[in-house]
């Protein structure tokens, strides 16, 4: 690893590739939250190079009106331009396939704004790793783990933090297994995939005649799904940046009027609310943002993530997922958290891609 820091594209600007889009259901997230990024960025320090990925996978350089990412209008021949990785350590460069010819553009680092599947879960971030590009949040471990809720419940409960009691079942699964488990963690109960986001295939179970359809649901999203206990009470995050030294937003809190805070409720809060901070006793907060912090280096987070829990009804603080990409809107709770600490949100994206930077310095 290098000793200091240089920007390869010899400005005193560092060059910000900023992804958006992908191959994920996730697509329409990733570029509201790009958008959002893309205009609050401090432009007197960065330089931004705008990536998208088509939902069909195709990646191309836009040079287009910013309006267009947020209508899902960038993806034209008029704006875009192939772009391609060069495949070498040193060079961290872009290929530009254009019609006139290849043209290699340096970058710095990556800023992956990719929500959910082939984004969050460590496969981008392998890809820059390779290359020795630095890379704007959670590495590779730590994104794959986070993205699996299974195995980020167990090391989780082998750290000493609470988790709902659960099973994961395949596509072949005996039915009547299923139900003989399920009805020992009792109902209601979660179907979720094991590895997506925004609630995507997420049903809450209140029957065991519903269980069925609900994994129906669920296996469209991944070949695996998580049977999982509800948790009585209510459901808090906690926003977090750094790598070894950490940096708490305020916690926040979920109050709910449906059933769980589904796809539609996470992005329109039409029968639901969001308290920062959450309204809870500071002991209880100062315990919530302990287990958080403890989560977060478990799992090896590293950069920035929002690591989301339950609290029960009784008190007791349970670990549901970690965000390691969460929404970056102005209205996102992960930034509406930093907001309540005192950090605004373009010091929130300068601070996320410098500690990119701390890490490669590292």
């Amino acid at each position: 690893m290098r000793d200091t820091f240089r920007c390869k594209n010899g400005n005193e600007k560092k060059r910000i590739a900023v992804i958006f889009g992908g191959c994920s259901p996730e697509y329409k997230v990733s570029l509201a939250s790009a958008y959002s990024i893309i205009c609050h960025i401090d432009k007197s320090k960065y330089e931004m190079i705008l990536i998208g990925i088509s939902p069909d996978g195709s990646w191309y350089r836009f040079d287009g009106e910013l309006g267009k990412i947020s209508s899902d209008t960038w993806c034209n021949d008029e704006d875009c331009t192939l772009v391609a990785i060069l495949p070498d350590r040193d060079s961290h460069s872009l290929l530009l396939l254009k019609k006139s010819g290849i043209e290699k553009q340096n970058i710095d680092v990556v800023f992956p704004v990719l929500h959910g599947q082939n984004g969050e879960d460590g496969t981008i971030q392998g890809l820059f790793e390779l290359l020795d590009v630095p890379v704007v949040g959670c590495g590779i471990l730590s994104s794959a783990l986070c993205m699996d809720k299974d195995r980020a419940h167990r090391m989780a409960l082998a750290e000493g933090i609470c988790v709902p009691e659960s099973f994961v079942i395949g596509r072949n699964t005996d039915l009547t297994e299923v139900k003989e488990r399920a009805e020992k963690i009792g109902y209601p109960l979660f179907v979720k995939p094991v590895k997506a986001g925004s609630s995507y295939g997420v049903a809450k179970v209140f029957a065991e005649k519903e269980l069925a359809a609900a994994m129906e649901v669920a296996f469209q999203y991944d070949e695996n799904v998580i049977i999982e206990q509800n948790i009585s009470g209510f459901e808090v995050g906690c926003a977090i940046m750094g790598n070894e030294k950490l940096t708490m937003g305020e916690i926040d809190e979920i109050e709910l009027s449906e059933v769980f805070f589904d796809y539609e409720e996470k992005y329109t809060l039409k029968n639901s609310a969001i308290h920062v901070p959450a309204r809870v006793p500071e002991e209880i907060a100062q315990k919530i943002k302990y287990v958080a912090a403890v989560i977060y280096k478990v799992l090896g987070c590293r950069g920035f993530a929002r690591v989301d829990l339950f609290l029960s009804d009784s008190g007791e603080i349970f670990f549901n997922e970690v965000n390691t990409i969460p929404g970056f809107t102005t209205h996102s709770r992960f930034p509406n958290m930093m907001k309540a600490a005192g950090i605004g949100f373009a010091e929130v994206i300068s601070g996320v891609i410098e500690l990119a930077y701390d890490r490669d310095r590292e």
